[in-house]
Parts: structure tokens; C-alpha cells; sequence
């Protein structure tokens, strides 16, 4: 499967390590090239010799998307820290390249719920944080 991560921050680089581990062929799109570093930390070989792709682009640029293979994609992972990004680039993964898989991480709980309901896969760190306090503060 191949898998396209943009945003390689510590959420998308640590499932573009999993991914990789796991088997997947895996491209990252991060606008810092520094970022390529949280690849390479505490692994054996670079990022590149474990067979991992690694693109220099802004996340909101199509030729960047293009040059990192979204037309290949069978997921797509907006990990990028703003929604308002994420939000975008996952529409334009969904509907422009029609990847069949797409997971956006999003911090808003009301927009990643609107977002789910327009069959975007959502991630909302912020409403698991709000439920496991309410789970935790009412235990009993």
C-alpha cells in the first residue's frame, strides 16, 4: 500500500516510521526540509535506504503533492498542524485525486465532525482529551 504523509512533525513522522516498519511504502511532504531529520532519529539506515520517499514542498502546492506521488496514493494522511491546511489538502486529496483513504488530523471538534460527515476520516486529539477527562473526572 502506499501512503502519502504530509506534515512531518512528531504525529507525521511517527506513523510514516510505523508505516514504513509495517511493510507500506511510504511518502512524506513536509515544507521544512529540516523535518527530515525526525525520519532518520533512533533508525539503522536513512530514511531513503529504508526505502522511504521524502519531498520538500508546501502542503497547499499540487505540483509539491504530485512530486511526492498523490497520484499513486491509496492513503493520504493530512498531519500538518493546522486544520485549516489539513482541511484543504484532504479535500483536494479526496476529490481532485480521488485517493480512495483519506485521514485528516483535526484539533477543532466541531469541524472535524463536519468533516467526517463529508466522508473525510477524522482525527480529533482534542475531543479523546475532552472524553477520557469527563471519563476520568466522573469514575467512580
Amino acid at each position: 500500500m502506499f501512503i502519502l504523509i504530509v506534515g512531518c512533525g512528531r504525529v507525521g513522522s511517527a506513523v510514516a516510521k510505523e508505516a514504513l516498519a509495517a511493510g507500506h511504502e511510504v511518502s512524506v511532504l513536509d515544507s521544512d526540509p529540516l523535518s527530515h531529520e525526525r525520519l532518520d532519529k533512533d533508525q539503522t539506515t536513512t530514511w531513503e535506504d529504508a526505502g522511504g520517499r521524502f519531498t520538500v514542498s508546501a502542503a497547499l502546492e499540487v505540483d509539491g503533492l504530485i512530486e511526492a506521488g498523490i497520484e499513486q496514493a491509496d492513503v493520504f494522511i493530512a498531519a500538518t498542524s493546522g486544520d485549516n491546511t489539513n482541511l484543504v489538502i484532504a479535500q483536494v486529496a479526496q476529490r481532485r485525486f480521488e485517493v480512495p483513504r483519506v485521514v485528516v488530523r483535526v484539533a477543532d471538534p466541531r469541524r472535524a465532525e463536519w468533516y467526517a460527515d463529508q466522508g473525510l476520516h477524522t482525527i480529533c486529539s482534542t475531543q479523546i482529551a475532552i472524553e477520557q477527562a469527563l471519563q476520568l473526572a466522573f469514575a467512580g
